[in-house]
């Protein structure tokens, strides 16, 4: 078996990411415009969503940390399409990493059609469809200029988004403790279902709020010293956004009553025009929701072109992903672009409440990768239980258990049209693994699985292909 070389702590590469960079890429990507628009979206479940939301924190700093377990084990470029392939093979590889793309490219749609609500406060006031499809197709197309202009200084570009977005919404979530009303929060489930159905599906909504929280896994491959900062960045930045997400959402059900918020476009200006009255207050918020929901594109635009570009590299996606130009992997990036930009014109003008729709698409295909990776971790700590110790073996496998059982839960909650469109987009990624297997053969052969290491004691990494860095100034 064959070692990475790992560069020292110390060592730096201009075409890769630091620490504060990539917690910048996992906060940017993971505040975007959700957590301005989730609230209208939970507001029909009424408070017991809270309930909900908290339930998918745990998780989702559970599967934060299978994140970083996976990451210190399997170096390299391409997150849980990385992790699937090595535990369960190239099918499972295949389909992870189909469904991931699919959900960056619809979750691009959903951040823009959030983010279009915002810029709306400004103009277009009466919300013609015509003028929203304008706005939210500029606003898919800004960020891929940026990533193709504007590519060396990209890390910089994130922890800049980063800082003006936190700011308010930190501002917003600690001040508006002080005006919470009772009678704004109505009754504790308004859904007319069952306490359990109502979590359920409210966490389904919820979960969207942390999709992002594996990005700095994706690029790991060009991230510093990844075997460290990866983890690092994952764990910090989901800790970051669960604090802001769920003071968030409590002062905005307080602030802004149930109903109002139930029609609200711009839920987070709407608590601010009520804590501070006039509408200054509401305009700034949606400025720095504007600004929110940029950055994250941005990231993500990034980041939907990298998934089929460590694919490709190894046979699991159509070559043309692996192409590059100016150091990007361009294809992946604008037809990623092109059907973001398709499903926002089709979401506006077929669905009538075109948020939480694409919202519930993008959970139902986000759980696939989730659960598959999560189930690796559970593979390798079960498979080589003999090479640590009970009490962490016994601490990772609860963990790992907990995150799994999450991505279930998570998969039951999102409903019977989003599971109806999910399962329909995921299993056409089927017909494309059969072509590439006919077009080009493989020996169905994988190497061994390198050594499990517990959360204490990480090993010397071990890859099965070689990790998908390039030397390239992206980063500074």
């Amino acid at each position: 078996m064959n070692t990475i070389a790992k560069p020292g702590p110390s060592e730096k590469s201009p075409g890769q990411l630091g620490l504060p960079a990539a917690s910048a890429l996992v906060i940017g990507s993971v505040i975007g415009t959700g957590v301005f628009g989730i609230p209208s979206a939970l507001a029909m479940f009424g408070p017991i969503s809270l309930v909900a939301f908290v339930l998918v924190t745990i998780g989702a700093l559970a599967l934060a940390i299978v994140f970083g377990w996976l990451a210190q084990r399997i170096p390299g470029s391409g997150g849980p399409y990385l992790y699937a392939r090595d535990a369960f093979g190239d099918f499972a590889g295949f389909l992870t990493g189909w469904s991931y793309w699919v959900t960056a490219w619809v979750g691009n749609a959903a951040i823009v059609v959030a983010l279009t609500g915002y810029v709306e406060v400004f103009i277009n006031k009466d919300h013609n469809i015509g003028w929203s499809i304008v706005i939210a197709t500029v606003g898919l197309w800004i960020p891929v200029l940026i990533n193709v202009v504007g590519i060396r200084t990209l890390g910089a570009a994130q922890a800049i988004f980063t800082l003006l977005k936190i700011v308010p919404l930190v501002f917003i979530a600690i001040v508006g403790l002080f005006f919470l009303k009772g009678a704004n929060f109505g009754a504790f489930n308004s859904s007319g279902t069952s306490g359990w159905s109502a979590i359920a599906g409210a966490g389904a909504i919820a979960l969207f709020a942390y999709l992002g929280i594996e990005t700095a896994s994706v690029a790991a491959g060009r991230v510093r010293n990844p075997e460290k900062n990866v983890r690092r960045a994952t764990i910090w930045g989901t800790v970051v956004c669960a604090v802001i997400y769920v003071l968030g959402t409590l002062v905005v059900f307080g602030t802004v009553n149930n109903q109002a918020l139930r029609l609200s476009i711009a839920p987070f200006s709407d608590a601010a025009n009520a804590i501070f009255g006039g509408t200054v207050g509401g305009q700034l918020i949606a400025a720095a929701a504007i600004i929110s929901g940029l950055g994250a594109l941005v990231g993500w635009t990034f980041i939907v072109g990298e998934m089929p570009y460590a694919a490709a590299k190894d046979g699991m996606f159509p070559r043309i992903f692996a192409g590059e130009r100016r150091g990007l992997p361009i294809f992946g990036i604008l037809s990623s672009t092109i059907l973001a930009t398709l499903l926002t014109v089709l979401a506006y003008t077929s669905f009538a409440n075109v948020f939480t729709t694409v919202l519930l698409l993008t959970v139902f295909t986000a759980v696939i990768p989730y659960m598959l990776s999560a189930g690796a971790q559970v593979f390798w700590l079960l498979s080589h239980r003999r090479e640590t110790s009970w009490a962490h073996f016994a601490k990772d496998v609860t963990i790992a258990s907990v995150a799994l059982a999450f991505t279930f839960w998570a998969l039951a909650g999102s409903g019977a049209q989003a599971a109806y469109y999910g399962v329909f987009c995921f299993l056409l990624g089927v017909p494309l693994y059969i072509w590439l297997r006919v077009s080009t053969p493989h020996d169905g052969e994988k190497p061994p699985l390198g050594p499990v290491a517990d959360s204490a004691t990480i090993a010397q990494p071990l890859t099965t292909s070689p990790p998908s860095t390039l030397e390239i100034g992206v980063f500074p």
